[in-house]
């Protein structure tokens, strides 16, 4: 049994920019300070360490970030889903909406997502893309904060789900930052990078992921790739 983990923002997606304006909106209502949020580098990191990050830049301490926390997540996603609507600014990347499909019916293969969104703020950005099914399980950064953690917490759910282990070195995490290699490594996995974010080819190359794509447009090519996995047993 092989698991297959995808990043959505730039992996899957691109939303145009709808989180960072739905949660500006939504610093601003809840904390009424948005920190330095126009020039913070959103790439490869978990919600709650934007949240963290951004409010401490802006002076705020733990405990009170922590009481609002709730209170701003509620709010974001209602400002994320007047940014989304009817998905004018969602798009999918070259190949992404043949090759999801195409991989979730392969036999021996579990399709889920890792992601920094938290598990409502991914849905919403998928929701107009249909492919939100074929994504059995999740790991996301409303499950830990650390995004090193969450492939063992995707793990633990896809064996739940198909009642058998899998072997760390038969899960793959997808991702177009070098944060997502830096999460694939940690945990054991093999890290495929691909490069329709905002990294390059040749700064994703340098974090030597175990697998390179510049998209995913060669469904063909791709799938077959991941099916090899990297040739790792």
């Amino acid at each position: 049994m092989r698991l297959v983990l995808f990043d959505v923002d730039g992996t899957l997606v691109t939303a145009r920019g709808s989180g960072r304006r739905a949660m500006t909106r939504a610093f601003a209502a809840v904390f009424g300070v948005t920190g330095p949020i126009e020039r913070y580098d959103f790439r490869g990191k978990t919600d709650p360490q934007i949240v963290a990050d951004l409010m401490k830049a802006a002076g705020l301490e733990p405990v009170e970030i922590a009481a609002r926390l709730d209170a701003f997540y509620a709010r974001y996603l209602d400002e994320l889903r007047a940014e989304i609507g009817r998905g004018a600014h969602v798009a999918l990347m070259p190949g992404i909406g043949d090759l999801i499909p195409r991989l979730s019916r392969q036999p021996g293969i579990v399709v889920g997502l890792l992601t920094g969104n938290i598990e409502g703020g991914a849905r919403i950005k998928l929701a107009p893309t249909g492919l939100w099914s074929y994504f059995r399980v999740g790991a996301y950064g409303s499950d830990d904060a650390d995004r090193s953690r969450l492939p063992a917490v995707a793990v633990r759910r896809a064996e739940a789900l198909i009642e058998r282990p899998i072997e760390t070195g038969r899960v793959l995490v997808v991702g177009d930052t070098p944060l997502d290699i830096d999460c694939a490594r940690a945990s054991g996995a093999v890290a495929v990078a691909v490069a329709t974010g905002q990294h390059s080819l040749d700064e994703l190359a340098a974090c030597r992921p175990d697998l390179l794509f510049s998209d995913f447009a060669d469904v063909p090519r791709a799938l077959a790739t991941l099916l090899d996995g990297g040739s790792r047993s």
